[in-house]
This record gives structure tokens, C-alpha cells and sequence, in this order.
């Protein structure tokens, strides 16, 4: 059926910004989508919120619309444009939730605009429980017993009907937000009120657990036609019990049998027909390991997580395709690279995705795995083995390990007795524990019965440890190395065992003629003739990787999302790759993240889905021969990488890597800056306890100690005197000479934040911006706003200065970001230069409309910023306001502070931008996921360093109408002060006030401060801020981010008075 010609515009709604449970994988089907619909000729509205992605640049839809993805706004949009359908099953839950209410509000009735795809009423008895179950049991496919619950009574009942251990589900939630197991009456008390507060329609189902029991999925795809096949099969390693997202997957399914394997495709297929779904569909089973029952536990009707992993996995493009059968055309009519869509992907090489924690951020949260999300981001790697596969993937999530050993659970600290005990739960580390066990000499039959994990990945994890014992003696021989590297292992690791260097083992590879071939990914298991610029590494014969004679530059990736390093990055590499291209070179991609753009293999001309490691990175270089490798543009993994690959004589292209150095390390730094005459927090690298304390002493407290090379903030803290100082050095950090660890003079002052591109002989700076929250709060989660709002011309003109100097002083090449501190003086200091693109960038290349990276690029290739038609190097403000605003998945993460600190703790972020300040900040607070509430309570406890500077906020909300409720202490000078406050007991005393008025619902926010100067840091704010969390209350951490919600407060809450107040 050829496509629809009766409609014209179509909007696509977005996933707004990163947080846990929907990531970049909706950027990268966004524009998968967007991209589709505009070939197909149609005219694209788009409506997202998240300034970081690809997926929002202007040239990916004709009309972008960077507002709040609230019913409001997105109706707003739909009345304006009045476009002829909404594509809703590409923006992730967000998408389908809002393109559900615009039906149920009668939005899409009022503007006659149309579902495309899948219709409301499937979606509905998809995402609806009981609707779904009922359609399964009609169909004959057999469901979980369970129970739809709308209260915590009629969950009790239900549980005894059912029986424990039961599981909750909240509907239309994402990445299993608020789930998770009960095991009794009390348990399931505590969690249904935080499992109803979060389902938009505070529905909860009630499941039987059936923990144990293997976990699949199938993603499959069908059209107007009925023609319906399965893109791929995915197997998850943990056993029922474990978030999807969170479990190590492999594809295709490896331990079904062939009965196992049609049963459940079959069963696929036949409710995606049921459903009526049209597009992509992701399809998860529950699956017996003794016997053929199975059990059907949900479906997505929609482009989902899994569907990014499907498509990198199978090379089959599952958005795109979406797209056009969402259009009216038939899977036979979409071609892709080398087959039409109608026919089902094979794969001749094993996939495995690993999930990426941020437990090494966050050492305080709770590492135990269960049925709601946790993790930021994940790799993907190919291999022609599952071990080699395994392999490579454990060293594409940078986490400080080459191979499958974790030295914590090394036999000096802990015994047989303790591994087995610690792998009964599901925790983001099991993997390596069981390999210890399997190292140690325990039966593998005996860890199955534990964990549940299937024998066929023991027996893989077996072969690896088996494998490790023959190379552990240091018998080297070609035959061993050979062996070796074709299941997967790094030589770093065989460096380890074989007590050599890294090098030295390379140079054995290339001296017994082993080296890698590239194997393609082209949905076809080469059963037809193709060529699809896709490959992975393995250790076999035939090379598949046709390599040109044309001019190449390869580019390297950020790898995983993780917070600190997110899809900024990846927006940075994808316009670099553009840029490339267009002056003429065959660009290169090496990355193995499969949520991302970048990774898609039609961005690049040549896609290497790799392990970011400088032996992977050696071997594509080898082979391509570029005339260099970008390493500034993927973050801190790749510019880590630059150092080592420039040592084996690889051309760094842009910002070397002595200028590198000059910006990175301290010494070098204190070097360059004190020769610019350039003001800085003063300080120093240390290396152990005693020159730390000294170090503080001479400088005077409070400190800022953080360790170097950190990427987003991590361990880093204002430190208020010596205990506090030898706790930090002996408790968070390793301190040793390989180790320094930066102590600074803490300035307390106002943050602000420059990108910039230097040519050599310029510097190009195409805004300011001012951070809302002053220094003490990591950049990352602080609010950002374009055109700087109070500094003033001089403080403007030292920054331009600073930057200028900077740049040029350091030797950069291309972008730069620099952070400064402008005190109550306007005296301005230099905190930190990042000689590569900043997380900042895709903001400020919107607000101001200059596309940084691809004039940086342009830089790194030798045109000048005067030959690019650049002579301005400070533009002028913009005339409307730009604010970004953090988003945070704190709610995800048990145990995790949310205190705003030096380290950074948001997932992602959102965009506001208006004529007027106030109405960008609540633009953006809204985009961001606040919840802004116009009344109510608002529960004070704060500092006595903070109480003078919150008296006027607290009036303020005392006159908007607010109750205000308070801890004893800020109660006491808030009533002196006239304000009416009601005393809530302290936590620490005994008292369940502050609890009881946050599970009351009435408190709309919390503002908790801690005193930093002083140093302590109380337990009770501690869990009042958790409690906070647990129960979707906003809290405030930062008086500077209270003041600019309540600008925004006052500017839309009608004030009350008497009729005759003066």
C-alpha cells in the first residue's frame, strides 16, 4: 500500500529529559523517526524538552518545539500547528502517556488530528492491566494471576487472595517506577502508597511472584497488512526479579530450545495481531526452566528501551520502520540497506548488553537489583562466542576493570561462605563474584540453584575462569595468546597474568601474526550479497571491513551514559561527524553504546561498535590508516584515550595532548595560570594525609577536596576543618602518588560557566552563562541561564579576558569550557579548565544559534575562525531568556542523598526559553518534572549559617498563602521574626512529625539545608530529605534555587489581602 497522502504535517512527541528508566535510546528513535517521515516528504513538528540531544536540533524536524511535555503545553502546540496526526509511540512512556491524554481530553477530536500507527484503544488495552489481561485470556495466552488495585485495602485483599511474595506494578509508569517485591502485609503497606502516588491514574497491579523463572523477550514488528515478523530475540541472564534494564541481555536467546524458541514467538506474534499493534512492539515472557509453561508479563505498544538494543543488535533500523508503517506502508514496500523490512533479521554472532550503575558515584545507595530500574546507561558488544562477547562488554563500561575479576572478592576478603551468601541477591556486581566462587573451585551446579542464572552462561563464565588457570602460569606460546584472544581476552588482562606490559604483549600479537578481522552486521547473517559499513572484532580469518582510499578521521564515542558523561556527548560526536564529512574526509565512529545516534550505522560512513579502550582503538588504526583520531569531543573516556594512543604514535587531531596536560594536570595548570596572571582558588596536588591536612592548614578551611581527573563531581566535597579532612583522604578516596587529590581554598560566590573554540590565534566565546546556585553545587545540577541576569560589564569583560588568554596559553584546538567564580567583590577566579566539549554545549549552541561543534570541527581541521567567516569573538546577547534546569532520578536510587554538593547527581536536563525571565524559569522547571504546586505547606529546617538569608524567602511564602512548618530551632526564629510557624519534633528526638506531615500530603515542599561551614551534617536530614524522595514531595537543598521558584510563584499565584491593605 503506497503511504498516506491525505495527511501533511505530523508531530512526533518526544521523551523530555534523561532520567532513569528512559534515556537516550528515544533520542536516537526520535530522530530515526523524524529523519523517516521529512524522506517520506512529510512536514515534522516535534515537541521535546531536552536541550542535549540530536533529536532537538533544528535540522532533524521542520518545526522544533523545546517546550514542557505537559498535557498544556503539548495541547497548546497541537491548537497552533494543527498538524494531521501524532506519530505516539516514539517518545517513550512520556510520548504515549501524553498522546493518551490529548485523546482522552478530546484534544485530538477538537483539532481532527489522527493516532498514526497504533490506535488509542490498542494502546489502551495494552498499558491498561486489567484490559490486558482480559485480552490475553480471550486470545488463550496465559498471564500471571493477579489483581487490579486501586488502594492499599483492596491491595491487602488481593495479596492474601493471590498470596506472597507478590509484585507491584503501577500502570503507566516507566522503567518499573515504584514496583517491586512484598513479602508481607507490612511491606506491601509501605509500598503501595508510593506505588499509587506515582501511576498517573493510581492503578497498581497486584502480581504472583514468579521469581526463578528465565526472563525473554521478543521484539517484533507489524504493518496495516498483518504482515508480522520478529526483529530479534533477547535473553535475559538474571532470572525473573530483575528490571529488564538492569539485567546483562543477550541476543539472540541462547538457551531456548527450538519448541521454546517457536512457543514463544508464536505467542508474539499472535498478540501483537491481537493488539492491532502497528509499528514496533516489544513482547516480555516468562518462562519455566522445567517445563513449557510460560506466562506473558507485559507489552510495550511502542518503541521501546529494548528496541534501541534490537536495532544495534539485528541492524535492523525498528524506529525508522515504525515510522513508515505508521504511514500506511507495507514492511515490503520499506527497504533497508540489503533487504526489504518484511524479511526477519538473522544473527551469526552473539550480542550482550550490560547495564552501567552509578554505584561508584553514589557508594551509599543500595546496590541490590529488583523490579525498578537503577541503571544510567548501558554497552553493547559483539562477539563470535558469548565469552568473547561477555568480555569485551565488561571493558566497555569503564568501571576500572579489563576482564570479569573484581578484587574485592578476592580470597583475602572474602571466603567461600561470604560469596555465596552475597550472590543469593541480584546486585550489579554478582557476575564477578561468581566467578570468584567458580575460581575458588565451587560447582556451578551449586550457583545455579542459588541465583537462578541458566547453566548454559555458568558454563560460559566456567570456560573463561578454566581458561585464566592455563594462562595464569606465564607459558607464553602462540598457540595460548591466539587462544586467548578469541574468547575476548583484553591484553591488558594477559599482561596481568603473564607479569608483562600491555605493550609487550601487543607486540607478541603482531609478531605471531594475530591480529583482529571485522566482521559485518547486516541483518542477514551474509546470506545475501551486502555491504553494510557496521562491523564488530573478533579473531578469525576473512576481514570484512573494505577499507578506502579516501582521506579518514575517526571520531571517538562517550561509551555508556552515566551521570557526569550523558547524551551531550554524543550530540557533540554526531555534529563532528557531519562536519567531517562535508569537508571532504570518510568520517569513522568507534563507540558501544546502543541507545545513542552516533551508533546508528547510517550516521557515519564506517561504524566500529568497539570497546573504548586504546587496544581496540590501536587495532581500527591500524587497519584504516586515518590521517588522525578526535578525542576531545567524547568526553572524559576519550580524552583519556588521547595520552596513551599519541604514546604509540597516533596523530591527535584538535587540542594535542601536551595542551591537554597543561589543563588537566595540577601542577602543569598552577604552571600555566600563574604565568598568565590569571586569579585562582589557591591550592595543591597531594598525595597522602599529612601534606593534605597541611596543605589545608596553610590555605585556611573550608577546603575543597576532590580528586583529580574526576568526571562529574565524583567524591568531590567542601571539607570545614582537619577530622573532617582525614576522614575524606582515609574514607573516600585512595590517596597515593598515582592518586593525588586536589585540595582548594573554598570561595563562597556566584558560578558561572564559558564555552569557547580557539584557533590558535583566536578565541570565539558565544555566551556567558550564570548559574542560579552559587559555588558548593555541582555545575551539572545547577539551573543555567542565557544571557548571564547580574553580572556586571566588568566582571563580563575579566571572563572574555580570562577565556581569551586561557585558550591561547593552554594551546587548545577547538572547544573549551572554563568555570569561574565571581565573588560579592566581582572579583572573578578561574575553578577549572576542560580542554574538550562540555555538557554545556548543545544548550548554548541552541540559545545562541551557533552550531559549536561544527565550528570547532572546522578548527580541528585547520580553517580558522576568520576563514569561517567568524570576526566577531564576543556576539551579542540574544534578546529572549535561556534556562536549563537538572533532572534527577533520585526516587530510582534507595539510599542516595539528595543533597545538592560538588558531586554531580542529575540524569539529565531540560530547556526553558521566553521573553521574560520568570516565565523560562518555570518553563524549565516544569520541563525539568518539578512539581509546582501553588499551595499548600511548605516544612523548613535550615542551617544557622542559612537563617538569616531564608527569612525573606520564608515571608515571601508566608504572603503567597503557604502554611509554614518548621524544626525547632529554624520554628523559633522564623516566629520572631513574625512568621506564623507551626514546630515539627526532630527525628533524632523521637518525633514522627516531619514523616507524618510528608505521608499526609499536604506538604508541597521541603527546604533543608545543612551547615557547611560549620560541618556537620546531621542525620535527620538525611532521612528527611529520603523521606522527601519516597513520597514525590520537592525538596530544596539550595536557598538560591527557593528564590527562583518563588519569582515564578509570585508572578503566577494571585496574592490575597484585605480589601483595604495598603
Amino acid at each position: 500500500m503506497p503511504k498516506r497522502t491525505d495527511i501533511r504535517k505530523v508531530l512526533v512527541i518526544g521523551s523530555g529529559p534523561i532520567v532513569i528508566g528512559q534515556a537516550a535510546e528515544f533520542d536516537y528513535a526520535g530522530t530515526q523517526a523524524c529523519l523517516a517521515l521529512r524522506e517520506e516528504g512529510y512536514e515534522v513538528i516535534l515537541a521535546n524538552s531536552n536541550p542535549a540531544t540530536i533529536m532537538t536540533d533544528a535540522s532533524v524536524a521542520d518545526k522544533v518545539y523545546m517546550e514542557p511535555l505537559t498535557l498544556e503545553y503539548v495541547a497548546r502546540i497541537c491548537r497552533y500547528e494543527r498538524p494531521d496526526a501524532i506519530i505516539p509511540g516514539i517518545g517513550g512512556q512520556t510520548g504515549l502517556n501524553l498522546a493518551m491524554q490529548l485523546a482522552k481530553k478530546g484534544v485530538l477530536d477538537e483539532c481532527r488530528i489522527e493516532l498514526l500507527g497504533t490506535d488509542a484503544k490498542s494502546i489502551e488495552t495494552a498499558e491498561d492491566r486489567e484490559l490486558f489481561k482480559e485480552l490475553c485470556t480471550r486470545i488463550g495466552e496465559p498471564v500471571v494471576p493477579s489483581r487490579i488495585t486501586y488502594s492499599t485495602q483492596e491491595a491487602l485483599l488481593a495479596a492474601h487472595e493471590i498470596g506472597y511474595p507478590v509484585i507491584l506494578r503501577p500502570a503507566f509508569t516507566l522503567g518499573g517506577t515504584g514496583g517491586g517485591f512484598a513479602g508481607d502485609d507490612d511491606e506491601l503497606t509501605a509500598m503501595m502508597k508510593n506505588a499509587l502516588a506515582l501511576s498517573p491514574v493510581h492503578q497498581v497491579l497486584l502480581e504472583k511472584s514468579i521469581k526463578g523463572y528465565k526472563e525473554i523477550e521478543f521484539e517484533v514488528m507489524r504493518d496495516a497488512n498483518d504482515t508480522a515478523i520478529t526483529v530479534c530475540s533477547m535473553e535475559n541472564l538474571d532470572p525473573v526479579g530483575i528490571h529488564t534494564g538492569d539485567s546483562i541481555v543477550v541476543a539472540p536467546c541462547q538457551t531456548l530450545t527450538n519448541k521454546e524458541y517457536h512457543m514463544l514467538r508464536d505467542s508474539a506474534l499472535k498478540i501483537i495481531r491481537a493488539l492491532g499493534v502497528k509499528g514496533g512492539c516489544n513482547v516480555q515472557f516468562a518462562l519455566d526452566p522445567q517445563s513449557f509453561s510460560y506466562y506473558v508479563i507485559e507489552v510495550n505498544p511502542r518503541v521501546s528501551r529494548s528496541s534501541a538494543l534490537a536495532s544495534k543488535a539485528s541492524g535492523y533500523p525498528i524506529a525508522r520502520v515504525s515510522a513508515k508503517v505508521a504511514i500506511g506502508l507495507h514492511l515490503h514496500e520499506i527497504m533497508l540497506a540489503n533487504t526489504p523490512a518484511c524479511f526477519e533479521p538473522a544473527l551469526d554472532y552473539v550480542v550482550t548488553k550490560l547495564p552501567r550503575f552509578p554505584f561508584d558515584k553514589f557508594t551509599l545507595a543500595s546496590n541490590r537489583l529488583s523490579t525498578q530500574m537503577k541503571a544510567t546507561g548501558e554497552v553493547m558488544s559483539v562477539g563470535r562466542t558469548m565469552e568473547e562477547s561477555l568480555l569485551k562488554a565488561i571493558r566497555s563500561l569503564e568501571v576500572g576493570h579489563t576482564h570479569l575479576h573484581m578484587a574485592k572478592f578476592d580470597k583475602e576478603h572474602m571466603t567461600v561462605d561470604d560469596l555465596l551468601a552475597y550472590i543469593k541477591e541480584g546486585t550489579d556486581d554478582r557476575l564477578y563474584a561468581i566467578s570468584q566462587l567458580m575460581w575458588m573451585g565451587v560447582d556451578h551446579s551449586r550457583i545455579c540453584s542459588i541465583t537462578g542464572i541458566d547453566m548454559f552462561f555458568l558454563d560460559k563464565v566456567k570456560h573463561i575462569v578454566d581458561f585464566e588457570k592455563e594462562l595464569e602460569p606465564g607459558i607464553v606460546s602462540p598457540e595460548l595468546l591466539r587462544e586467548a584472544k578469541r574468547w575476548g581476552f583484553s591484553d591488558a588482562y594477559i599482561a596481568e597474568l603473564w607479569k608483562m606490559t600491555e605493550d609487550e604483549v601487543c607486540a607478541l600479537r603482531k609478531q605471531y601474526g594475530i591480529q583482529p578481522v571485522y566482521k559485518m552486521i547486516d541483518t542477514c547473517a551474509g546470506e545475501f550479497d551486502s555491504y553494510v559499513p557496521y562491523f564488530y572484532s573478533t579473531y578469525e580469518t576473512e576481514n570484512e571491513s573494505i577499507v578506502s582510499d579516501k582521506p579518514k578521521i575517526i571520531v571517538l564515542g562517550s561509551g555508556p551514559i552515566r551521570i557526569g558523561q550523558g547524551v551531550e556527548f554524543d550530540y557533540s560526536t554526531v555534529h563532528a561527524i557531519h562536519t567531517i564529512q562535508e569537508a571532504g574526509y570518510e568520517a569513522i565512529v568507534i563507540n558501544n553504546n546502543p541507545e545513542t545516534v552516533s551508533t546508528d550505522y547510517t550516521t557515519a560512513d564506517k561504524l566500529y561498535f568497539e570497546p573504548l579502550t586504546v587496544e581496540e582503538v590501536c587495532n581500527i588504526v591500524e587497519l584504516e590508516k586515518p590521517c588522525g583520531v578526535i578525542c576531545t569531543l567524547g568526553g572524559q573516556t576519550a580524552v583519556n584515550l588521547a595520552a596513551p594512543l599519541a604514546a604509540r604514535g597516533i596523530r591527535i587531531i584538535g587540542t594535542d595532548c601536551e595542551a591537554i596536560n597543561r589543563a588537566e594536570d595540577r601542577y602543569a595548570f598552577e604552571e600555566v595560570i600563574t604565568s598568565l596572571g590569571i586569579p585562582h582558588p589557591v591550592g595543591a596536588a597531594v598525595t597522602d594525609i599529612k601534606s593534605g591536612v597541611e596543605t589545608a592548614a596553610r590555605i585556611g578551611y573550608p577546603v575543597l577536596v576532590r580528586p583529580s581527573f574526576v568526571l562529574g563531581g565524583r567524591a568531590m566535597e567542601i571539607v570545614s576543618g582537619e577530622e573532617s579532612l582525614r576522614h575524606y583522604l582515609k574514607n573516600a578516596v585512595e590517596v597515593d602518588e598515582d592518586k593525588p587529590v586536589l585540595v582548594d581554598k573554598y570561595y563562597i560566590g556566584k558560578e558561572v560557566e564559558v564555552d569557547a573554540i580557539c584557533d590558535g590565534e583566536q578565541v570565539f566565546i558565544p555566551g556567558i552563562m550564570e548559574l542560579v546556585e552559587r559555588t558548593g553545587v555541582h555545575s551539572g545540577d545547577s539551573t543555567s541561564i542565557y544571557p548571564p541576569l547580574s553580572l556586571s560589564q566588568n566582571v563580563r569583560d575579566a571572563i572574555a579576558d580570562y577565556t581569551t588568554r586561557l585558550g591561547l596559553g593552554i594551546g587548545i584546538r577547538g572547544l573549551f569550557n572554563i568555570q569561574f567564580i565571581v565573588d560579592k567583590n566581582d572579583a572573578v577566579y578561574v575553578i577549572e579548565v576542560n580542554p574538550r566539549a562540555s555538557r554545556s554545549v548543545p544548550f548554548l549552541s541552541k540559545s545562541t544559534g551557533f552550531p559549536l561543534v561544527s565550528i570547532a570541527t572546522r578548527v580541528m581541521l585547520g580553517q580558522s575562525l576568520r576563514d569561517q567567516g567568524i570576526t566577531s569573538m564576543i556576539p551579542a546577547d540574544k534578546a529572549r531568556w535561556y534556562v536549563k534546569t537538572p533532572a534527577f532520578s533520585f526516587a530510582k536510587l534507595d539510599g542516595m542523598d539528595a543533597y545538592l554538593s560538588p558531586e554531580m547527581k542529575s540524569t539529565g536536563e531540560a530547556i526553558g526559553y521566553d521573553d521574560k525571565l520568570n516565565r523560562a524559569l518555570y518553563k524549565a522547571l516544569q520541563a525539568s518534572g518539578m512539581k509546582i504546586r501553588q499551595y499548600g505547606t511548605v516544612l523548613a529546617t535550615i542551617a544557622d549559617e542559612d537563617k538569616e538569608e531564608a527569612l525573606p524567602l520564608m515571608k515571601r511564602f508566608y504572603q503567597l498563602g503557604f502554611s509554614i512548618q518548621a524544626t525547632a530551632g529554624t520554628a523559633a526564629f522564623l516566629k520572631h521574626h513574625g512568621i506564623r510557624t507551626r514546630v515539627c519534633g526532630k527525628l533524632s528526638e523521637g518525633s514522627d512529625d516531619i514523616p507524618e506531615a510528608i505521608l499526609s500530603g499536604y506538604v508541597s515542599y521541603i527546604i533543608n539545608t545543612r551547615a557547611v561551614l560549620a560541618g556537620s551534617h546531621h542525620a535527620d536530614g538525611i532521612e528527611i530529605r529520603r523521606c522527601a524522595v519516597r513520597n514525590g514531595v520537592t525538596i530544596f537543598t539550595s536557598l538560591d534555587t527557593v528564590r527562583i521558584l518563588l519569582d515564578v510563584l509570585e508572578d503566577i499565584v494571585p496574592s490575597i489581602s484585605t480589601i483595604n491593605a495598603v
